[in-house]
């Protein structure tokens, strides 16, 4: 099954210990994420179940390309990073 990591900056405003969930995309294994953390819900998605643009998701090294639909493929052996995006100068 995949394996999620939340970074520490993210882990500051709500718990979100690393979590291995069952999925095939990066959506199902949100979903199943937020179905055991449903706080965390609001920090990574939108209204409309997009990931947030302050946030990024990577795939085994891979930047999520469909931020909107999260219909990216997962495997069971699948690392995903969920990273608060910083900014600033």
């Amino acid at each position: 099954m995949p394996t999620v990591h939340f970074t520490a900056n993210l882990q500051r405003h709500v718990a979100s210990p690393t979590i291995v969930v069952e999925g095939a995309t990066v959506g199902e294994v949100l979903a199943a994420v937020f179905e055991q953390n449903p706080r965390l819900r609001g920090y990574v998605v939108d209204e409309q179940g997009a990931v947030r643009k302050h946030m990024n998701v990577f795939i085994d090294g891979v930047q999520l390309r469909d931020r909107a639909g999260t219909s990216d493929a997962v495997t069971p052996e699948s690392e995903i990073y969920v990273i608060q995006a910083l900014s600033g100068g």
